[in-house]
């Protein structure tokens, strides 16, 4: 079995849209929280990962400047991520296509995990 990162990325309209009442919020959550089960259940789940903060700070270039996030040059939003276990990338990209974010427009951007031997 070999490691890969879901990485879950939607506009901020879209995450907006998504959210909605109090009562698609929760609608949303229990459909996240049975896709993650059903995922653990198969054995697939190594870390269910954690939704992140829209704030942040991003450093670039080799004069290290910093900048307020989120960030004006991205079209999307990596809002969280998981990283689990599949025999290979077609695998991995098959268990992603369950994800609740694709419903409302969102993406799952799915990479393998670089082992380094640290």
């Amino acid at each position: 079995m070999s490691e890969f990162v879901f990485l879950y990325r939607s506009t901020d309209a879209a995450s907006r849209a998504a959210m909605g009442s109090p009562e698609q919020m929760q609608k949303s959550m229990q459909t996240w929280m049975a896709w993650m089960k059903q995922l653990a259940d198969k054995g697939h789940i190594k870390d269910r990962g954690h939704p992140l903060e829209r704030a942040g700070k991003l450093v670039k270039g080799n004069k290290r400047t910093i900048t307020d996030g989120p960030y004006a040059e991205a079209k999307d939003i990596v809002g969280g991520y998981t990283l689990i276990e599949a025999k290979d990338l077609a695998q991995a990209v098959e268990l992603s296509m369950g994800c609740p974010i694709l419903e409302g427009g969102g993406v799952v951007e799915v990479r393998p995990v670089l082992k380094t031997g640290m």
